[in-house]
């Protein structure tokens, strides 16, 4: 196989390497063009397809390597980041006004070490100072910043309870707010240093716990060169607390990124006890992976910035969208659970997270979810249920999507709002 041919044959590969390094597609349309004219100048290339493939990858990895070297020399110290460009969703304007308090030096190496996930040779290189310097100015500013900060101590999970507590939802006159919602799609934790979060889902009518996550954040990770963090969820079926020590739980492991615009999972792992195999899933696994655990044109990701697009109309509970496999928020409301109200935006997904269901998802001012609801349409998986769900669960809310029906199946709460 030349080279020109081992270059088209896992151009979808490159392509998505690429793109999920650089800032922006037109840098990574620039670095492309580089790796396509190394490939295309080499005089020979390796025949054995495993082995080329790692080796575009290694002159992809050099050449993301010199864009970020080139960036490097070229961000004047002005430009880089006085203040968080995104905060921590639990602290939220305290640590805004702590930073703000500290000096210019101070905020800087914080916000690149610890809001950004910069390992500190990067942030010497950044800085234009040497990485002894950036470790002094860490151990100086950490102590500053907890002389400023009240630190409430260390974040520890709640008891959720074996029964979803009564709910309200009632919608409020005003417009739609907008928010930076952080959470990854479909399992609610942000993807920072020190994040925990335990959730659950219960299931109608008896309202009865039946799944159980316990989820953390345990340390920054990387994958195919892309820093991340990993994240362990602890999943069981229903029960007690406690039923998270049984031997059946499923321990699953996670390498997510948040950038300034979007939120995604990059790889995911899991453990099968029936036949002891540990099966491993990236990105770069086409659809493998982008079918379970991707989201958004080639695993972009989820947007953080949160507001109404305008696409979906709701009056009531009836829907009305010109497409489906769309998000889009529709309306604010007061949602008040287990004895405390919260203003929150409903955002309603039209099959784009599982494909034929819809979801509503109440989201507070912190970009939280307060309250997670799925809807099937009437003959989701008919014939493995023998009966429409309007059949299956008669006294279950319904919404009637484009003239369809659909039925509640499920709801899901966080420790957030115990």
């Amino acid at each position: 196989m030349t080279p020109a041919e081992l270059y088209a044959e896992h151009l979808r590969v490159l392509q998505r390497f690429v793109y999920y390094r650089l800032p922006t597609r037109a840098d990574g349309d620039d670095v492309l063009q580089e790796i396509a004219l190394a490939v295309l100048s080499a005089k020979e290339a390796p025949t054995d397809e495993e082995r080329g493939k790692a080796w575009l990858l290694g002159i992809a990895r050099h050449k993301c390597a010199d864009w970020f070297r080139r960036a490097s020399k070229e961000l004047p110290l002005a430009d880089l980041p006085a203040e968080p460009a995104y905060t921590h969703a639990h602290v939220g304007l305290d640590v805004r006004g702590c930073l703000d308090s500290l000096g210019e030096a101070d905020r800087q190496v914080l916000a690149l070490h610890y809001l950004e996930d910069r390992p500190q040779a990067e942030i010497a290189r950044r800085l234009g100072i040497p990485t002894g310097t950036v470790k002094s100015r860490l151990h100086s500013a950490k102590a500053r910043f907890r002389k400023q900060y009240d630190y409430e101590g260390e974040k520890t999970m709640k008891e959720l309870p074996l029964i979803l507590p009564e709910y309200t939802i009632e919608p409020i006159p005003l417009p739609p707010f907008e928010v930076r919602w952080e959470e990854l799609i479909g399992w609610f934790l942000v993807p920072k240093l020190g994040e925990k979060l335990s959730w659950g889902i219960y299931d109608y009518p008896e309202r009865k716990r039946s799944e159980l996550f316990e989820m953390e954040v345990t340390g920054r990770a990387v994958v195919h060169g892309i820093e991340g963090v990993e994240i362990t969820s602890r999943e069981s079926n229903g029960g007690q607390h406690e039923a998270t020590h049984r031997n059946d739980d499923l321990i699953r492991t996670f390498i997510a990124q948040m950038t300034e615009t979007h939120v995604r999972l990059l790889a995911e792992s899991d453990f099968d006890a029936e036949d002891g195999i540990r099966r491993c899933y990236t990105f770069l696994d086409g659809d493998a992976f982008l079918d379970n655990w991707g989201f958004g044109e080639d695993n972009c990701g989820k947007e953080i910035l949160l507001k109404p697009k305008g696409i979906i109309q709701r009056e009531g509970n009836v829907l009305r969208s010109p497409q489906m496999r769309v998000m889009d928020v529709v309306g604010r409301y007061a949602v008040t659970l287990a004895g405390k109200r919260y203003d929150t935006i409903c955002l309603m997904d039209l099959a784009t997270y599982e494909t034929g269901v819809c979801t509503e998802q109440f989201i507070d001012q912190n970009g939280r979810t307060v309250l997670w609801r799925r809807f099937n349409p009437d003959n989701w998986r008919y014939k493995h249920y023998g009966m429409p769900w309007t059949e299956k669960l008669p006294e279950n809310e319904r919404l009637t999507i484009n003239g369809e029906t659909y039925v509640h199946w499920y709801d899901c709460i966080t420790e957030y709002v115990m």
